[in-house]
């Protein structure tokens, strides 16, 4: 396998975009990435286009890169469409970086985007509950078919009809998921729409409440993961929300499932991320900075009793053995922050701390801009927000430019070595997919 490195990067704003579409927010990313690496699109040799819901909310299925990429000038080239729940922009990452490494292309393009918002909230909504396995959740299935598709639920005995449904004003469907996995709330400091009795949420909370009471943790723990992020969001213009808080108005703040209120929730978000890739040999011809990618690997959750590794351990675990690195390296982190929850049990999946050691390894301050290893500089999906299709590249985006040094007054010191985890659906008590990226300036 070839040395892979990442010679362009651009996003834009994560935000509610009501009047953007999925074809502009990519075209902006796109061409900020493409205009970074000084490449123009006849140069593209492969593309992987990452989006998660837009056949549910913009009717487009099948070939939405193409689609999005129509106006940029790529099409003619391979491209590929990944849909992997909120994993998807990180899996087509991985696919790009399979595609120099293998020799099949010189130069390639990531691009995750994503159009969450939508004038019927519920369908938002309804569209990340998607992200869980429905034919292990019955009641579900035919609640979301009834606000997506306007499918009436199956008598019992029968099957289920093919109109008269309706869309449901009560679907329930917003949260987030597993510790590594997730989809949004909803919420946000800007206010909104999570719902009580999600099935994400739901879930989410229980592991929660076990998590606390395994730790010793407390709701404020959580509540100082939303205060540390929204901070570090406060120092990045492109993050979705930029005020800072304080741990009693994340207390105070619109219960969803309890102990989670909304300001511990990721919000809804519209926004798209891309990232040029290249062989050594091309890195050399274009004569641009690159940054290597040490190591990429995804994985899949699956059944497991709780005394086993999650999929974001085992994923780790490869890439740290690929990378031939360990957590103690690590200068700058990006993690799955679907819920404040999963960046303290990301703590310990990856390494960072010892089992049961997240809130107080969050105490030390270690994790915050200074500290000994900033986890979220960005922001994290708490505060920059999380377009789901889009999130996995934005935080590559984050991790280029920290290496790099560009990224001003939330710049990570001496930043050298970067981890990225990027997670997405549930399947079970773990995590659908999981995407870790380990990357070298």
């Amino acid at each position: 396998m070839r040395d892979v490195m990442v010679v362009g990067a651009g996003m834009t704003r994560f935000g509610k975009f009501f009047d953007r579409s999925v074809r502009s927010l990519a075209e902006e990313a796109v061409g900020e990435a493409m205009a970074d690496a000084g490449v123009a699109p006849g140069q593209i040799e492969f593309t992987a286009f990452g989006n998660a819901v837009g056949g549910i909310l913009q009717g487009q299925e099948m070939i939405r890169g193409q689609s999005a990429l129509h106006h940029t000038g790529i099409l003619g080239s391979p491209i590929v469409n990944v849909e992997n729940a909120c994993a998807s922009a990180s899996s087509a990452f991985h696919l790009a970086w399979q595609a120099i490494a293998s020799g099949s292309a010189e130069i390639a393009l990531a691009v995750g985007a994503e159009k969450l918002t939508h004038a019927d909230k519920i369908r938002s909504f309804a569209a990340i509950g998607t992200a869980l396995d429905l034919e292990e959740m019955p009641a579900i299935r035919d609640l979301l078919s009834s606000v997506l598709l306007g499918w009436s639920p199956a008598p019992a005995g029968g099957d289920a009809g093919d109109g008269g449904g309706g869309e449901s004003g009560g679907s329930g469907t917003s949260g987030t998921s597993g510790a590594s996995g997730g989809a949004p709330a909803g919420g946000g400091s800007g206010g909104g729409g999570a719902m009580s009795s999600s099935p994400f949420m739901d879930v989410y909370a229980a592991m929660t409440r076990m998590y606390l009471e395994n730790s010793g943790g407390t709701p404020a723990d959580l509540a100082q993961i939303s205060v540390k992020n929204h901070r570090h969001a406060s120092l990045n213009p492109k993050a979705q929300y930029r005020d800072v808080v304080t741990v009693d108005e994340v207390l105070a703040s619109r219960m969803v499932s309890d102990p989670l209120t909304v300001l511990m929730c990721s919000p809804i978000a519209d926004g798209a991320a891309a990232l040029v890739l290249a062989s050594a040999d091309a890195v050399a011809k274009l004569g641009v900075p690159g940054v290597k990618v040490r190591a990429s690997v995804i994985a899949s959750g699956r059944d497991r009793r709780l005394d086993e590794p999650s999929v974001a351990e085992r994923a780790a675990h490869r890439a740290y053995e690929v990378a031939g690195i360990g957590p103690d390296d690590l200068d700058v982190v990006e993690v799955h922050d679907a819920a404040a929850t999963a960046e303290l049990l990301l703590y310990e999946e990856l390494g960072l701390c010892g089992p049961g050691e997240g809130p107080k390894f969050l105490a030390t301050g270690a994790t915050e801009l200074g500290g000994r290893v900033p986890v979220n500089p960005s922001g994290g999906l708490l505060s920059r927000g999380h377009p789901i299709g889009a999130t996995g590249c934005g935080q590559l985006v984050e991790l280029v430019d920290q290496l790099r040094g560009r990224c001003g007054e939330r710049q990570v010191d001496g930043a050298h070595i970067a981890l990225a985890e990027n997670g997405g659906g549930f399947i079970g008590a773990d995590a659908a997919a999981t995407v870790i990226t380990i990357l070298e300036g």
